[in-house]
């Protein structure tokens, strides 16, 4: 068996900040409420995980840096500063190029602690705005209304942070194909070099699968919600965007390079509260608890669970990762990792995929078509647990 990512050591960083101000009503994240929480202890644990994460692994020369949450921004100046230096002496050396991306809830970004981001070494911020209409903002439970998505990116942009995405969301109750139209208008007006669009998943564990299952989510009709992909599609690339990923867009060579770590199925540390990482085909997932994660850092690393993945696991994740891409799977980048070629694993779904219509080929890469984006989830379910029924 060849080793995993050619034995490299891990050159992504994921970091995991669980506060919030308030829980929004789709989300499922492992993310808790701000008020009194022991907020500087768990960045001391935080520091503690990291410290023997990269003894047990050495870090290589990162190239990649995410802080996701929760909101990484409910951090005070002070906490942020903290932290930031924090990973840098964990993670002392960094790609000349290093994308450090954080994400940021519109309305927890004043100057101030933007200014303690930029000098901590963060260069990417990507903005949860969901939506432009305040009704709707209020009906999915976010705190911000438009305005403070206006001032945030300003005053990101004040600092010296250019690089800004924004995440917005389709399928929410009540909205219709028209107040879409306008998020995206107005999040094209931004001329951002990012956005991700993502439809809603009405998640376990959240107040609008209670709602949900009491009959009182008032969703768009499937048709609606096709008619808004469709459209979210056609206005991203008439503005020059690129859809790298099912729910990425970006101008030319501003894609995240972190997501991509994910979608090539390279390695990545994973860090803090129920965050997962993989390293050296071995996955984990830690404790998730603030408490509970506080008390285990104390004694060791805070492992919930980890577990070793079998090379037709690995092969399949590669798969269902890697289509998600409108690269696609390249069967050379296959071949590196597993020492086998795509079609004699996978030959069998391949074709079939290529046959409905699904696929397109182009040489050794394989890709979704613009039917495949549509179904996407029919594509990977083909390889999911393929090679591991046996």
């Amino acid at each position: 068996m060849t080793a995993h990512n050619n034995g490299r050591p891990p050159e992504a960083v994921y970091i995991h900040i669980p506060f919030c101000t308030n829980k929004c009503f789709y989300c499922d994240f492992n993310s808790y409420v701000l008020k009194d929480q022991p907020v500087m202890d768990y960045l001391h644990a935080l520091d503690r995980e990291m410290e023997l994460t990269v003894q047990q692994t050495p870090p290589g020369v990162i190239k990649t840096i995410f802080v996701g949450g929760g909101t990484p921004t409910v951090l005070k100046p002070d906490e942020m500063a903290y932290f930031l230096a924090s990973v840098r002496r964990h993670f002392p050396q960094w790609d000349d190029n290093i994308e450090f991306s954080m994400e940021a809830n519109p309305g927890t970004t004043d100057i101030e602690k933007l200014k303690v981001m930029k000098e901590g070494g963060v260069n990417r911020v990507s903005f949860g705005v969901q939506a432009f209409q305040n009704e709707l903002l209020s009906g999915i439970g976010r705190i911000h209304n438009v305005d403070d998505v206006y001032r945030s990116l300003e005053n990101a942009r004040s600092v010296g942070l250019n690089n800004l995405s924004v995440d917005l969301m389709f399928g929410l109750p009540n909205q219709t194909v028209d107040m879409l139209r306008e998020s995206v208008r107005k999040a094209l007006e931004l001329d951002l070099p990012h956005y991700s669009i993502y439809s809603l998943k009405v998640e376990e564990n959240t107040l609008f699968h209670t709602l949900f299952n009491k009959n009182k989510l008032p969703l768009p009709s499937e048709e609606d919600e096709l008619e808004m992909y469709l459209l979210l599609m056609s206005e991203m690339e008439k503005a020059g965007y690129i859809q790298y990923e099912i729910s990425n867009f970006a101008k030319p060579g501003m894609e995240s390079r972190h997501n991509i770590t994910y979608w090539r199925n390279e390695d990545y540390y994973g860090l803090g509260a129920g965050a997962h990482g993989y390293v050296k085909r071995q996955r984990h997932i830690n404790i998730k608890g603030v408490n509970p994660y506080n008390e285990a850092s104390r004694s060791g690393l805070p492992r919930l669970d980890s577990f070793e993945i079998s090379e037709q696991e690995a092969m399949e994740d590669f798969m269902m990762v890697g289509l998600r891409m409108r690269a696609g799977v390249s069967g050379s980048a296959f071949q590196a990792q597993f020492g086998k070629t795509l079609e004699e694993i996978f030959g069998a779904p391949l074709h079939k995929l290529l046959h409905a219509g699904l696929l397109e080929q182009d040489g050794g890469t394989y890709r979704l078509s613009k039917q495949g984006i549509l179904f996407g989830n029919d594509v990977f379910g083909e390889f999911v647990g393929l090679l591991t029924e046996v």
